[in-house]
Parts: structure tokens; sequence; C-alpha cells
């Protein structure tokens, strides 16, 4: 579960320093699999936004605004990558990345139909890419609660749970959950236990309930779709204007 919560570390540190002749790392794609699903509960439609945080070393912490949207089995990321805190990001690296139109980055993935996209509205293009989902269904995951107190996360009176969510597989993934009681128990902090490394910590705020509107999970009509992340790149270096 891990792999899906940080999620948006790996694409920090894919795209800390972006120039026109660097080849980039294909940025993983942000999604929702059964064991991840679990810490929600019953809250399967919900839009926020999304304070993270992760530890690379002592003394490094980065620190990332986004915002969420997540509807059964369809999710969005949206971000600008040059507003990222910490890392150690060079002080161009933001400036080359909005001069590329790469500060601004928007994933969604489609479970239904096994795609995601990696999309950069500035450069008015997108990628497309099979999922590879192989998690198993909710359902065929178990979740062990145990309280381990009371605490107010910005202005909500939480649960402070450890969660210890196994799969078929039996493998087991460890977090602390704070869940607030005015939001129907939604998660508005989420800390992994990971068994080596440092936590991350994810904080949800302005948290809505309302089912977020479908069409925001479909790809723009007028966007220019590329094979791949590396064609885009080249397309850009080459001084190719947004389609």
């Amino acid at each position: 579960m891990k792999k899906h919560l940080v999620v948006l570390a790996s694409v920090i540190a894919g795209l800390t320093v972006v120039t026109a002749d660097a080849q980039p790392p294909q940025p993983p794609r942000p999604s929702f699999d059964g064991a991840t699903t679990k810490l929600f509960g019953d809250n399967t439609a919900f839009s926020a936004t999304m304070e993270f945080h992760c530890t690379q070393s002592p003394g490094n912490e980065i620190i990332m605004l986004g915002r969420v949207a997540h509807l059964v089995d369809k999710s969005r990321f949206d971000m600008d990558m040059s507003k990222m805190q910490g890392g150690h990001m060079p002080p161009k690296a933001a400036a080359q990345m909005k001069q590329m139109g790469m500060g601004r980055m928007t994933t969604i993935t489609r479970s239904d139909k096994k795609l995601s996209y990696l999309i950069y509205p500035d450069m008015k293009a997108y990628v497309e890419m099979a999922t590879q989902e192989t998690s198993a269904a909710p359902s065929e995951y178990k979740a062990e609660v145990t309280k381990l107190g009371e605490e107010t996360i910005d202005g909500h009176d939480c649960i402070k749970n450890e969660v210890v969510v196994t799969g078929p597989d039996r493998v087991t993934h460890e977090s602390t959950v704070w869940n607030a009681s005015d939001l129907k128990q939604f998660p508005v902090k989420i800390q992994t236990n990971p068994g080596k490394g440092m936590p991350v910590v994810i904080l949800f705020k302005d948290v809505k309930l309302d089912k977020p509107d479908a069409a925001q999970f479909d790809l723009p009509a007028d966007f220019t779709k590329y094979d791949d992340m590396m064609s885009l790149m080249m397309s850009r270096a080459r001084g190719a204007p947004p389609q």
C-alpha cells in the first residue's frame, strides 16, 4: 500500500530537476487499491485538499499541496510541482518546469477502463497509460482497527486508530489514521508506518463528501495525445508550441 500512498514522493523525486535535455522517468500513477481503500471506510466519493509530507532524510522534508477527487473507481490528483517545498530543489528548477509547461500536472486514474492519464494542462497534452493494478477487490482485504486515543486535527474531533490491513496474499500494511467524527469517520490524517525508512504523512483539508462531478474524470477533448513521456518531452524540447 505504501507505493500508492506515497506516489507523490516518487513523482517529486522523478521531476525535481527537469531540463530540456533530460530524460524524465515515467511518473507513477496515483490510485486507490484495495488496501488503501480500506482506510477510507464507507467514503467512496469525496474531494479535498491534500497536504503531503515526506522526510527523505533527516532535515530534508518534502511538502507538496494538491487537490484530490475520488468517485468509486475513478480518481484525480491536481498539483503544481513548481510550488513544492523542500527536497533540496535547485533554485531554477521551478522556473524551468513552468517554462516547459510542466509546472501543473494532473493524473487521472480510471480503474473502470484500466487506464490512467498523465496530463499537463499548460501544454494541452497528455500521455495515456494502461494501469498495472493487480490488487484484489477491497472486500478481499481485512482491516484490524485498534483505538489509540482521541485528538483534534484541523478543528475536527478525531479517533486516532492503528489500522493493520491484510490482503489475500497475507501481506500486512500498517498505518496510523485519524478519523474525523463529524465527517463520517473520514481519515483527515494518515501516517504510514513502513518497516524501514521514514514515515509519510498525508493531511486532508476542506473535505467534501458530496459526489464529485463525473466530468472531471474525462479527458479534455482538445488536448494532444502522446505515446509516452519521452515523446512529449522531445516535442517540447524541439520548441513545439502547446497543441
